[in-house]
Parts: structure tokens; sequence; C-alpha cells
């Protein structure tokens, strides 16, 4: 769910953008992803032993606390299967707080730490398979919106601690625009590297659709780049509900 924004009256919200005080956004999201190739540890592509097919249903809450702080919540459920067997159950349960250090019209700079604990299945789609019991999460994050038809672009860096598992860098980027009033395209890409192990850069084009108090979201995503990571590929779609 990292990197999630939305173009709302032209201005961004959610990512670096602190959540208004008292106003509250949810987001449900389903991913499909499928793989029959995958990266080996020289950046080359290979065969897969079988197809690996990863579902997720996925929730995002974030409420502003304050006009400066915003609290987050996010969790998962996992279905999917491998050469190497299959996985279903509950993803980590993250908590998180998000402090807006500054921001002025057109631009906003903040930085996030969040505690991820438990989880029943024991993988991830963005990481090595396995997943630690107790994660921390330092996040920095920077945007940048424009005075023509809604654009913005947003970075988002983050180090990942995890218990029992390599260490993470992550780097989030995302771009966005107003096709037409009610009408907004995101492009956004997850990249990452664990200090032993895996490397990936997954692409996502989403199309946003704007109904007021609620927004339906749909595109693609796929892997663009790895190493011991699988060549993923699959349909994403979410649903907003601010209050």
């Amino acid at each position: 769910m990292a990197g999630l924004l939305i173009l709302a009256s032209g201005e961004a919200r959610a990512g670096a953008w602190p959540t208004p005080k008292g106003q509250t956004q949810v987001i449900v999201k389903y991913e499909h992803m499928r793989a029959d190739t995958g990266y080996d540890p020289f950046g080359e592509r290979a065969d897969l032993p079988a197809p690996r097919i990863d579902q997720v249903l996925g929730g995002f809450l974030e409420h502003g606390l304050t006009d400066r702080i915003t609290l987050q919540m996010k969790g998962d459920w996992q279905d999917g299967e491998d050469a190497f067997g299959d996985y279903r159950g509950r993803g980590p349960v993250e908590l998180g707080v998000r402090f807006n250090v500054w921001r002025d019209d057109w631009n906003v700079l903040g930085v996030q730490v969040a505690h991820a604990r438990g989880g029943d299945a024991r993988n991830a789609v963005y990481a090595p398979p396995g997943a630690g019991d107790s994660d921390w999460e330092l996040r920095l994050l920077a945007g940048r919106s424009f005075d023509r038809r809604g654009a913005f672009v947003e970075a988002q860096l983050a180090r990942r601690f995890r218990d029992g598992l390599a260490d993470e860098t992550r780097l989030d980027l995302t771009a966005g625009a107003e096709l037409a009033p009610g009408w907004s395209v995101l492009t956004q890409v997850f990249a990452g590297a664990a200090d032993e192990g895996a490397r990936w850069a997954n692409m996502e084009t989403t199309v946003v659709r704007d109904l007021g108090d609620w927004s339906v979201q749909a595109g693609w995503r796929r892997t663009a780049w790895g190493r011991e990571s699988p060549i993923s590929s699959g349909p994403v779609l979410a649903i907003w509900r601010r209050f």
C-alpha cells in the first residue's frame, strides 16, 4: 500500500501530504499478481519451477490527529502459491504516525515511524518470502504539487528493520495529474533492496475516478527489474472513502 495518493479538488491527499485534522480516509485494495518467470541473483530472467500467484486484499486507514500529525493503520489478507507451497492468512498489522515537518503552498516534507507486528501468512508481495514478527520502519516523505491540472510528484525513502530477516531499503516514487474533472492518472514505482538477497522494482499505472467522498482506482502492476524476485504482473483495484 505504499505511496497511495489521490487528487481531490486539485489537491494531493495522503502520501507526503498530511490528512486534515479530524478527517479520516479508508482504502480497500485488491491485487492479483502472477509470475511464470523470475530474476536470478545476476538479474537474468529464468523460468520458475511453477507459477507463483499472489492475491492480496489490503486495508489502509489514515486519520488527521492534528493538522501536522497523521495516524495510520494498515493490514492485509494474503492468499498465494508457488513451487514451494501454499500460504494463506493475515499479514502483519502496521501502526504508524506521520509528522509534517514543513509545508508551503506547493511543497511538503514529512517523516513517518511505523511498527508492524504479527501475521499468519509468512510471505510478502514486495519482499523475500517470510515476515518478521516485529518490524520497524523509518520513512522520509517529500512532495511537490503544480498549478496545472492538479499535477504532483512525490518521493518516499524508507529503511525497514526486520525481525529475523534481512533489513530493507525502499524507495517509492509517484507522479499524478488530472486527466479531466473527476479523473486522475497515477504512475508509481515501488523499489527496494534487502541487505542480503532480493532486489525489486515494480511499476504501477492506475486511473482514479473521484465520486465525491468516494473514489475508485483501477490499473495494472508489473515487475520492471529485480534480482532473486519473481517477474509478476496483474490488475489492481481499490475503493476509497473519506469522512
